[in-house]
């Protein structure tokens, strides 16, 4: 890998040379401007505005623009005298606990590749005494003409230096959160959590630039004469009206493409309830979809049922009543059996008795 820059580490009076080569690479697929007309290259030319002419480099400075659009030159003679100690030297400030470090603040990253024979004992003694303490070192640095923040700590043999931001350079991160308050409630949560450990880790090797690799066949199609491939098209996800449904689909669906891990394709997420925390278990309408509380349909059953039993009872009451006048009844039939016996003419006589005549 070729160096960018050459310089030593500085730690305490121990000074280790080293050379800074670039850890990461990009593999982004850049395009050219050209003249659709006939092809041709269009390329940059820098003219003097007062002029209006193109300039060559050795006739290009550097200056600051104003607040007023006014132009202050500086020239490579005011920047020299700049108190920069760092200027060929990475000098170790500090060391600290990994978790200081906020990612925010991480930017570029490189190897510190020992520079020579006389660099190996102080090179590996750095590295070892990082990966025992379990801490990295802030460092300060000068690269293309500014200080800067780094933070070194060990990937394997080799020593990484990430570039850092200065904690002035952070913002604060206000007024992206959602303005207004937002309850989550337990059951919510429950499905991503689910969610979460149905989709569970992966090793990132596997994951590939997609669009990169079909954009290379497009350019390859081209380049032979061909027709392009045909890309398919991702259908739009439609609006989120229910997020408690959205979560259930995406946990079937999560289980579904880890092969059904858990539960069946048409099953539904299996997700256990946590108690409430800190809340009421008496649960509102709205909670229950509009539902009345229990207590309140207890009542009403409690009510329906003494309205049965009374309703019971009044039915047993007249049956016993209807069942002790037939008896009575029959009683009375019985006596009158026994007192006239089988006398049918009396019985005939009284009837045909003529009632008395009342006087005027």
């Amino acid at each position: 890998m070729r160096s960018i820059w050459n310089g030593a580490i500085s730690f305490g009076l121990v000074s280790i040379p080293i050379k800074l080569v670039n850890a990461t690479e990009s593999h982004a697929v850049s395009f050219r401007q050209i003249h659709t007309e006939d092809g041709g290259r269009i390329r940059y030319r820098k003219v003097c505005e007062l002029e209006d002419r193109e300039v060559g480099q050795d006739e290009i400075g550097k200056a600051y623009e104003d607040a007023d659009g006014s132009m202050i030159p500086i020239t490579d003679e005011d920047l020299s005298h700049l108190p920069i100690p760092t200027a060929r030297t990475i000098e170790i400030v500090a060391f600290v606990p990994e978790e200081r470090i906020d990612p925010l603040q991480m930017g570029s990253a490189y190897y510190l590749a020992a520079s020579g024979a006389p660099a190996a004992k102080p090179y590996t003694l750095l590295r070892e005494a990082l990966g025992r303490s379990n801490r990295v070192a802030i460092a300060k640095f000068a690269l293309r003409g500014r200080e800067r923040l780094g933070m070194l700590r060990v990937v394997g043999d080799a020593i990484a230096m990430h570039g850092l931001l200065w904690p002035d350079e952070v913002r604060a991160p206000e007024g992206v959160a959602p303005d207004a308050g937002v309850t989550v409630r337990d059951q919510e949560l429950d499905l991503a959590d689910a969610l979460m450990d149905t989709l569970g880790e992966i090793d990132l090797d596997d994951l590939h630039d997609e669009y990169r690799e079909a954009l290379e066949q497009v350019i390859a199609a081209k380049a032979a004469g061909e027709t392009p491939p045909e890309t398919r098209e991702e259908a739009a996800p439609g609006k989120v009206l229910d997020l408690m449904a959205a979560l259930e689909s995406s946990v079937r669906a999560a289980r579904e493409s880890r092969g059904g891990e858990g539960a069946g394709p048409a099953e539904e997420a299996d997700v256990r309830t946590l108690p409430q925390r800190g809340t009421s278990s008496r649960r509102t309408p709205k909670e229950t979809g509009g539902k009345k509380s229990t207590s309140t349909a207890a009542k009403k059953t409690a009510a329906k049922r003494t309205e049965a039993k009374k309703s019971t009872a009044s039915a047993a009451g007249k049956s016993t009543a209807k069942s002790a006048g037939s008896a009575k009844k029959t009683a009375a039939k019985s006596t009158a059996k026994k007192t006239t016996g089988k006398s049918a003419p009396a019985k005939s006589t009284a009837k045909k008795t003529p009632p008395r005549k009342r006087s005027a």
